[in-house]
């Protein structure tokens, strides 16, 4: 008899992955990237308006990304994007722009983006690339 599949809660596999950032870290970095790419200075303030948080939550978890090696970012400055940083920034808006377009594409729908801020953190990078070659083939 085989051996039955091994279950967890979302909080169980999220700690079997011991990923190098949370989910609003990958927030937090991809909304820089976003500022970044347009040609935007990223200061805190603008930061906490778009995502819609306090300066004081933007700045802390700026700090937690200057941790990690993933920005540089003094008090009261600007915040930038070192190399791995922009690296998994790109990759971020990547994942956020193929599942818009699929949630786009199989609901008939032109903004799903509150469905994809829900579930993009969940999702393997295997499952969003296979999602981005179903995509080319029928769109």
């Amino acid at each position: 008899m085989s051996n039955p599949p091994n279950f967890y809660t979302l909080k169980g596999y999220s700690l079997l992955e011991n990923t190098r950032i949370t989910s609003s870290m990958e927030d937090y970095l991809e909304m820089i990237c976003r500022l970044h790419k347009n040609g935007q200075t990223v200061r805190i303030k603008e930061l906490a308006e778009c995502l819609h948080v306090k300066p004081s939550s933007a700045s802390k978890m700026t700090g937690n990304l200057r941790k990690q090696g993933l920005v540089r970012f003094e008090k009261y400055g600007t915040v930038s994007l070192t190399e791995t940083g922009l690296q998994m920034g790109e990759y971020l808006l990547f994942r956020h722009d193929v599942l818009h377009r699929f949630f786009c594409y199989i609901n008939q729908n032109s903004d799903e983006l509150e469905q994809v801020e829900k579930v993009e953190h969940f999702i393997a990078p295997e499952t969003v690339y296979n999602i981005q070659k179903w995509l080319n083939k029928f769109t």
